[in-house]
């Protein structure tokens, strides 16, 4: 064990004294990375407010036909604006962005209302104008809300009582708290914060193998009078060091970022105070031996530092494939589910952020098959040290 921490030491010492690794790592992944998404989230709070409050133009053809029609989408600050198109000219303005939406009024419009028919209206939209999804829904919600009162006061007109229609009454109860809604915005931080986990000891375990033996250093390291697996053992506990380090940074400055992103004003809270922060870390922390473990084992079949980069940067999407599954099919955590590595720590995240904590068990259970995980890899990645091939 001695000879472990003196290798520790020492690849520490080495790597604190590469400031550019040190504020590559620090800096960009763990501080700037935090920052920019803070802003983002902020800008989205801030474009979500504005386009509620500005109002949506559309542009109606005859709008003469239907005047009680436009009264009510003035009502709900719908600037109406009168063009004159015809059918080819509306989807030619729809489609080249001229025009958001546009709003047809047949000339049977009036006669069909009159005689409690269904009346027609065309509406010019671009289902791939993801900008403008937000006011065409607008646009259609009071059109729909618009023919429902047309509808009940055709009943009411003769006679019929217009609850009769609504044989039953649904009364939404949404149960989400502030904390839990904002899961919504904030559900990619915990990717964010695993993969910044992993950059910090992304150098120092490529330089294990790999820039040891670009520097032709490797040799005589191997020569030491010590057992080669505790050679190893020390650089992957050193780049353990360096991922819980860029982790607890990554962590806090997400923390005091996110309590100036104005989360409050779409009725939302970020859970991110201080016992959160140290449980996310802890969260986190069981995934770094298995991660530095792998790593290494994937640079000690490379030739150079520059191939172990490519290599190992396949190994920085690992975790992010399960959470692909996961947000696609919308699984709930579950035994089998908290084994697998990265998937386990994203469901304990999540649960930290929506302040409702997964059980005890599934915690035990992922901890414990990650660490066991983990100390398989460095117990081949030890292995490994023992093949003479690895000086060639």
């Amino acid at each position: 064990m001695r000879f472990v921490l003196t290798v520790l030491r020492k690849e520490l010492r080495e790597n604190l004294r590469d400031r550019r690794s040190v504020i590559s790592t620090l800096v960009f992944s763990a501080v700037l990375l935090p920052l920019v998404v803070a802003a983002l989230v902020s800008l989205m709070v801030r474009h979500g407010q504005n386009q509620d409050n500005q109002p949506v133009t559309l542009a109606v053809v005859h709008g003469e036909r239907a005047p009680n029609l436009l009264a009510q989408l003035r009502q709900y600050r719908i600037d109406v604006v009168e063009v004159d198109l015809d059918d080819s000219a509306a989807r030619a303005a729809v489609r080249h962005q001229l025009r958001r939406i546009v709003l047809a009024i047949p000339d049977d419009y009036a006669s069909q209302l009159a005689r409690g028919q269904p009346a027609p209206v065309l509406l010019y939209t671009d289902s791939s104008d993801a900008a403008g999804a937000a006011d065409v829904a607008r646009v259609r919600a009071v059109l729909a809300q618009y023919a429902s009162q047309s509808a009940r006061l055709r009943l009411m007109a003769r006679g019929v009582d217009p609850t009769v229609l609504s044989a039953i009454a649904v009364q939404d109860v949404d149960v989400a708290t502030p904390t839990s809604r904002s899961v919504l915005i904030l559900g990619a931080l915990t990717t964010l914060i695993m993969m910044s986990m992993l950059m910090g000891g992304l150098p120092v375990a490529l330089d294990a193998t790999a820039g040891e033996r670009e520097r032709g250093s490797l040799e005589p390291l191997l020569t030491v009078p010590v057992p080669r697996e505790q050679l190893i053992y020390g650089k992957i506990l050193a780049a353990c060091v360096c991922m819980l380090l860029s982790l607890t940074v990554s962590a806090c400055a997400m923390a005091l970022a996110l309590r100036h992103a104005g989360l409050e004003r779409l009725g939302m809270n970020e859970n991110m105070d201080p016992l959160t922060v140290l449980e996310l870390i802890a969260c986190c922390a069981p995934l770094a031996p298995l991660s530095a473990s792998l790593m290494t084992i994937v640079a000690a079949f490379t030739r150079s530092y520059r191939e172990a980069q490519t290599y190992v940067g396949l190994i920085l999407a690992i975790p992010t494939l399960p959470l692909i599954f996961v947000s696609t099919l919308g699984l709930r955590p579950t035994a089998w589910l908290m084994m697998v590595p990265s998937l386990g720590q994203n469901f304990q995240m999540i649960g930290l952020l929506r302040a409702e904590p997964v059980s005890a068990h599934y915690v035990l259970l992922s901890v414990s098959v990650s660490l066991m995980l983990g100390v398989v890899a460095a117990y081949a990645a030890g292995r490994l040290y023992h093949r003479e091939a690895l000086l060639g």
